[in-house]
């Protein structure tokens, strides 16, 4: 109050106001978050020569279909062309986000595309929450005519010396590849395994014994690359996986003693 005993309203304005700001830049971040670049794959490994050029006719003709479908599905392949040629291509957003945040996350991906690949095919552009990927495609049989090796991981620098953590980590991933192929999860799971959080997710073009099989890769390349990292992300051409240690502290279990980290 002020000296004359009434409230003052614009104390209580700046303090509301403040407090709205914080809500809507916090807003702001987590969208900005699924929307984070993580790696894009062009063919020949180039960017190209010049990024502002405008895209293909197919390959617009693809992208306003595929955030089109976005609003209503989490994954959709189709393709654009003739007989002679065709592009066939697809969107995948991760389970775990609204259809709307799906459709936000790939609505940004064709301006991306063409920034970083241009008309180059084929090309993949992978978000934290959305990927976008597209190759030659025969109509008539099926087969591509040009395919990508896609494989990204990234590795914590923080690593753990505590003696117990790979077994840990070996025994989350296994629990992981068991939910992920289960037919009730429809290639998609998180879970919390003791202080271990762990996600997967297999592409929609994919069967379940299919997806066992990639997200099985990706577990060995997350042993073979990220040994001893507490947190750790593995991409590659049809599945994904990433782990996390929780607390970065001591183990729920007191037994196993503290855990100790490498920076």
């Amino acid at each position: 109050m002020d000296s004359s005993g009434k409230p003052n309203y614009l104390f209580h304005l700046r303090v509301t106001s403040f407090f709205h700001f914080g809500l809507v830049l916090a807003t702001s971040n987590s969208i900005l978050d699924y929307n984070n670049l993580v790696y894009t794959n062009c063919a020949n490994n180039k960017t190209h020569e010049n990024p502002t050029s405008s895209l293909s006719p197919a390959l617009s003709s693809l992208f306003q279909e595929l955030v089109a479908q976005s609003s209503n599905s989490k994954f959709f392949q189709t393709y654009v062309g003739d007989e002679k040629n065709a592009i066939s291509g697809l969107f995948q957003c991760r389970g775990d986000i609204s259809n709307l945040e799906c459709h936000n996350c790939v609505r940004s991906l064709p301006d991306m595309s063409n920034t970083l690949c241009g008309d180059k095919i084929p090309a993949r552009v992978q978000l934290s929450a959305c990927y976008l990927r597209y190759e030659n495609e025969d109509k008539q049989g099926g087969a591509s005519t040009s395919r990508l090796e896609s494989l990204h991981n990234s590795c914590s620098e923080r690593r753990a010396t505590w003696s117990g953590f790979e077994e840990l980590k070996v025994q989350a991933l296994a629990e992981l590849l068991g939910c992920a192929t289960s037919s009730d999860n429809k290639g998609f799971c998180e879970m919390k395994y003791e202080d271990m959080h762990v996600m997967a997710e297999c592409e929609g073009t994919l069967e379940a014994c299919e997806c066992g099989e990639c997200v099985s890769n990706a577990v060995e390349v997350a042993q073979d690359e990220c040994r001893d990292s507490v947190s750790g992300q593995i991409y590659v051409d049809h599945c994904f996986l990433s782990y996390s240690y929780g607390s970065y502290g001591t183990p729920s279990n007191k037994n196993r003693g503290p855990l100790r980290l490498q920076l």
